[in-house]
């Protein structure tokens, strides 16, 4: 049967379809809403909280015209300075995400804070409290900041204001003063993690004898990096004294309670940490006086002390001394005339001692002595010698003879002969080692033989006559 055109078209229509299931469309949708925003602060009011044993944390968000679900779960809700409750206008920092299983759009919170200025001062009273129990604000552990510093450091950031009034005022005031800057950002996220950066880089540096911590006016909000608890201990710990100017006088903030010498502006704290090049040179001008004064006084006493050495010298007349130093001349010529005479009578007789003992050892004697000696040595070494050789001719005589005697050429002299096989050389001692036919040779003692083996016959090598066959 065949199918009509209409339904197969249908049917591959049907098969080119991508069915979704509702968890995959969910799973895709909250793909899409966690990968379209980055993490948001979000402001409103809770309400519906609701607080499970699990130790989560669920509630609604809401203003005026919407509402969102939120989510805080246990290990972010460890983190709360404070207990949430329906009404309670709260500042959300939360990441957008979908519930999956119910397919709710709703926010997953990190951080949660009572919105308002008051949330913010009262935190900022608690930290204060606690960085002073543990004394990061005595004044005792205060350090004096430089008189004349040879470079100052500028923590802030390179494009504000405060950085413009800064080095203004240094300018102004002493202009051979060099300045540092090390760049930072001084509001927002991770602003008070980038100040103890740099202060923590200025101290391993240290090429500053003093740091300058400042920033411009602004809400509490936009000071709050500079109410960090770990910015709070990093001034406190830094080896080089820090001066802060931040914000406006009424701003204090815990890095101004932590620093050596807080100043209620930038500008004030310019004027802090070097003196005005007015006041220098009036201070050098005082120094000038007060060094002129002393000098004119020690020259005074120096005068009056010359002018008293010269009085004891004209009352002790020159010439008496003259005649003294004269006496004394003419003793010590005469002691020294004596010592030098005496001194060459001794070298004169050691001279004498010393060629008697020279000539006593001439060379001449010894050569005779050792001359005598080589002679008799001589012919000691002569008698030795010939009296060894004598020994060794007699003995090799005797070996001689005894090597004679044994040579197989006296036998041959005695009437024997060697008899060798001409197939390996070999030397014939019994009949039984040839056969008939075999070529042998026959040395004499003169002369040598080639002949064939007619018969061979064993016998009794020990037997008379046996060796005549």
């Amino acid at each position: 049967m065949r199918m009509s055109s209409a339904a197969h078209a249908e049917q591959i229509v049907d098969f080119q379809r991508d069915i979704w299931t509702v968890s995959r469309l969910n799973a895709e949708a909250r793909a899409i809403l966690e990968g379209s925003l980055p993490m948001l602060w979000v402001q409103g009011e809770i309400s519906n909280l609701a607080e499970p044993p699990s130790g989560h944390c669920y509630f609604t968000l809401k203003d005026a015209g919407a509402q969102v679900r939120c989510a805080l779960f246990r290990q972010r809700r460890r983190y709360l300075q404070f207990r949430p409750a329906n009404g309670q206008q709260v500042l959300l920092r939360a990441r957008l995400t979908l519930y999956e299983a119910r397919g709710e759009f709703q926010l997953r919170v990190e951080h949660m804070e009572p919105a308002g200025e008051g949330a913010l001062r009262a935190e900022l009273e608690r930290r204060k409290r606690r960085l002073a129990a543990l004394g990061l604000f005595d004044e005792a552990k205060k350090r004096p900041l430089p008189t004349l510093p040879a470079q100052i450091g500028l923590i802030t950031s390179p494009n504000g204001a405060a950085v413009h009034d800064l080095l203004t005022v240094l300018a102004r005031r002493l202009p051979l003063v060099p300045v540092l800057i090390y760049p930072v950002p001084v509001q927002g996220e991770g602003a008070a993690a980038a100040i103890c950066a740099a202060l923590a880089l200025a101290n391993r540096r240290g090429e500053c004898d003093i740091l300058i911590l400042a920033r411009g006016g602004g809400s509490l909000e936009d000071l709050m990096a500079f109410n960090d608890e770990a910015l709070a201990h990093a001034v406190r710990a830094s080896q080089i004294p820090v001066l802060t100017g931040i914000g406006h006088e009424i701003d204090l903030s815990l890095a101004d309670l932590a620093a050596d010498r807080r100043a209620p502006t930038p500008s004030a704290a310019a004027e802090i940490a070097v003196p005005a090049a007015a006041d220098l040179s009036q201070r050098l001008l005082s120094w000038g006086r007060r060094l002129r004064v002393r000098h004119e006084a020690r020259r005074s006493a120096a005068a009056q002390r010359l002018a008293a050495l010269a009085r004891r010298l004209r009352l002790r007349h020159p010439l008496t001394r003259l005649e003294q130093h004269a006496q004394t001349l003419d003793r010590l010529r005469h002691r020294l005339e004596l010592a030098m005479q005496r001194s060459l009578e001794r070298r004169r007789a050691m001279l004498q001692r010393r060629h008697a003992a020279l000539r006593a050892g001439a060379p001449q004697r010894r050569l005779r002595e050792r001359r005598l000696r080589l002679s008799a040595l001589s012919a000691r070494l002569a008698a030795v010698v010939d009296g060894g050789l004598m020994r060794r001719r007699q003995r090799l005589a005797n070996l001689g003879g005894r090597l004679d005697a044994l040579s197989p050429l006296a036998v041959l002299q005695r009437g024997y002969a060697i008899v060798t096989r001409e197939s390996d050389a070999a030397v014939v001692r019994s009949a039984g080692e040839v056969s008939n036919g075999d070529a042998i040779g026959v040395r004499l003692r003169r002369g040598a033989l080639r002949a064939t083996v007619i018969e061979a016959s064993a016998g009794d090598a020990d037997a008379p006559g046996a060796g005549d066959s």
